[in-house]
């Protein structure tokens, strides 16, 4: 029991971590640096990380026939989600992302469907109707350029991306949690993100003046997205996906937005507007439709 307690505060933690999150990365980019520059030194950091603590302790070797699942793993959790993420927050504003971030689940369902045939009835189907109805709005209906988003439907349509994908790497990466430690298979895992991403960020990561950052409207900020966002948060995500089952730890996905948006409004990095609200309703709603019997099966 304190074993599940201890998983349930360490993903409530990361949550929170990530809530908070879509304000700070926002607010460095593009002034200090740029998206990609920004998500090579999220991976370059966790990556040096993970390999320092490493050093310490006695690694697993990864067994031969998990190492096209722990590829896979790298790209998708560490690769292409990150990538579309800090981008599409670059693109669009804190409270989108907060609130488009909540889908991954209704795609774990739909992925769910497809790689292992799990039937889809008429409350899931609805769900995810109307999931996918309001991020459309969200996409669709947001101003192409404001004061807050350069392009907030590039932005969001982005955010769709990192849910598939991060969507994809829960699924795939939760029996290779119970089977490794955690430091040997984040290490592994970011550094394959780091190969991925490195070509692709280098450019922006040399363009930053590193030596003339402003300590708290950059520095500091920086420092919180690598070590909180990305090293803190995968090994609590990790730590409690290894100790609970999938649908608890998909719970949490609720209290994201919610801290988000309120940081966002506190902060006065972002604000409301109607087609938020009724995308907002609409999402949390096809969410609590997609996952409530997986929900209720958790607690028995």
């Amino acid at each position: 029991m304190q074993r599940k307690i201890i998983a349930l505060l360490a993903a409530t933690v990361a949550t929170s971590i990530y809530g908070i999150n879509h304000t700070v990365a926002k607010s460095v980019m593009p002034i200090y640096i740029g998206s990609l520059g920004l998500v090579l030194l999220r991976v370059l950091g966790a990556t040096i990380l993970f390999w320092i603590i490493s050093l310490f302790k006695k690694s697993k070797k990864i067994e031969k026939k998990d190492r096209l699942t722990i590829l896979k793993c790298g790209l998708f959790g560490m690769g292409f989600n990150i990538a579309a993420f800090i981008t599409g927050l670059d693109f669009s504003t804190p409270i989108n992302s907060s609130i488009l971030i909540i889908i991954t689940p209704i795609f774990v369902v739909i992925l769910s469907f497809f790689l292992f045939k799990k039937k889809l009835n008429f409350s899931k189907t609805t769900g995810i109707f109307l999931g996918f109805i309001g991020a459309t709005i969200l996409i669709l209906n947001a101003d192409s350029n404001s004061s807050v988003g350069r392009n907030i439907p590039l932005g969001n349509f982005l955010f769709i991306i990192n849910s598939i994908s991060y969507a994809y790497y829960l699924i795939i990466v939760k029996p290779m949690t119970e089977k490794y430690d955690l430091i040997t298979l984040f290490k592994w895992l970011f550094l394959i993100g780091l190969i991925f991403n490195f070509p692709i960020g280098i450019k922006q990561f040399n363009q930053v003046d590193w030596n003339n950052l402003p300590f708290y409207e950059a520095t500091l900020p920086l420092m919180y997205v690598v070590i909180c966002t990305t090293f803190m948060t995968y090994f609590l995500n990790g730590f409690a996906l290894s100790r609970l089952t999938s649908a608890e730890v998909a719970v949490f996905v609720y209290l994201q937005p919610i801290i988000g948006v309120v940081f966002a409004l506190l902060s006065k990095s972002d604000s409301l507007s109607i087609t938020i609200i009724i995308s907002s309703i609409l999402i949390f709603t096809g969410l609590y439709l997609t996952t409530k019997k997986l929900q209720t099966n958790s607690k028995n």
